[in-house]
């Protein structure tokens, strides 16, 4: 994905409403290519396999994959509006499903329109929407003293701390917004006075915790 950030959720979600006796349940799941994005839709087909509908949708690469299925209802009234609303909520590497159970009272279209959009809407928030935005990876070697420093200082230039290593010094795997690479630089100078410089060893996509 060319981009510096992206929305999506940060975890499967499930909420339920009822309009007019029927029984929409709304499911959303991160996913990240198409063959999650397939598996989670069966899985929910499997589960509800005696609903009356599992309308569906999935928007990949900030929506260079794309795909929706009405299944069965009147064509233009579900699978797109799913779509719509993942597009206007401007999250993406998501798959949402909404299961209906009908209760015998017809909605009509523009009612099913806006059942399966606040379907979805109500499916993506459960999923807590969260922004991705570039990372760089860096690794810095410290000593003992040094790094109680480090401990103290980090928090406020927001650098994560994925993994360290205690040996004769201690090695810290860390990772920081990109922007803030630059600064993050000027700082460790001015923590242990030009002695300890961190290398950059890649980057990653992550979200502020």
């Amino acid at each position: 994905m060319e981009t510096e950030s992206y929305c999506t959720i940060l975890s499967g979600g499930e909420t339920e409403f009822e309009e007019k006796k029927s029984r929409f349940i709304c499911y959303s799941m991160p996913v990240s290519k198409e063959e999650e994005a397939v598996s989670f839709i069966r899985s929910i087909q499997k589960k509800h396999p005696d609903a009356t509908h599992n309308v569906w949708a999935y928007h990949l690469d900030g929506g260079n994959q794309t795909r929706y299925s009405d299944d069965g209802e009147p064509t233009g009234t579900a699978g797109m509006p799913v779509l719509e609303t993942i597009r206007k909520k401007d999250v993406t590497n998501i798959a949402v499903v909404i299961t209906r159970y009908f209760g015998g009272i017809q909605l009509g279209a523009g009612g099913l329109v806006r059942a399966y959009s606040h379907g979805a809407a109500r499916a993506i928030d459960a999923g807590r929407v969260v922004r991705f935005e570039k990372y760089t990876e860096f690794q810095v070697s410290l000593s003992y003293g040094d790094y109680q420093k480090f401990l103290s200082e980090a928090p406020k230039m927001k650098i994560l701390t994925d993994k360290v290593d205690y040996s004769e010094s201690v090695i810290a795997d860390c990772a920081v917004k990109k922007d803030r690479w630059e600064p993050v630089l000027k700082a460790f100078a001015e923590w242990f006075n030009g002695q300890v410089s961190p290398t950059v060893t890649g980057e990653r996509f992550d979200y502020e915790k």
